[in-house]
């Protein structure tokens, strides 16, 4: 909780940042920029903070994690992308701050390459999102903030 409002960190993965160019036939036409401004409006009419944050390399991702368990976030919405199906490191930074977490895919990862079904999240995630294109963005960070319980600061 950060200044009396439920905080939610959003962090997305490697080539996410191509969102809305990259297979847009897969992932639609919206680019990251509009989701983080679409979700940014969201979080006024929720009350509540959220915060973006994207990286191709996988050790920036677990700083952010591990930043996040002092920051007061609250909740944490990760679309791993590629890093769903090889980030032992990711895993553990979740399970190490223990900050509940929702698995979130633009995609429906179930419906592609069969080595793409396999995620190393979704055993631990309070909530998985697929193939809900961009709006699974929203529908995550509403449940973070209308159902998660607030952090209590270590």
């Amino acid at each position: 909780m950060r200044d009396g409002k439920k905080t939610v960190l959003v962090i997305n993965g490697p080539n996410l940042n191509l969102l809305g160019t990259r297979e847009p036939q897969l992932y639609g036409h919206e680019t990251l920029a509009d989701v983080e401004n679409a979700q940014k409006e969201q979080a006024k009419t929720l009350n509540a903070n959220v915060e973006f944050f994207q990286s191709n390399w996988e050790g920036a991702i677990v700083d952010k994690i591990q930043e996040a368990r002092t920051d007061g976030t609250d909740g944490i919405v990760l679309n791993p992308g590629g890093f769903t199906h090889t980030s032992v490191a990711i895993r553990d930074a979740l399970l190490g701050v223990e900050i509940p977490f929702i698995e979130l895919h633009v995609a429906n990862i179930h419906a592609r390459e069969e080595w793409r079904h396999h995620s190393y999240f979704s055993d631990k995630a309070k909530a998985i999102i697929v193939g809900c294109g961009a709006a699974g963005y929203g529908y995550a960070i509403e449940h973070v903030v209308k159902k998660f319980p607030e952090k209590v600061k270590p």
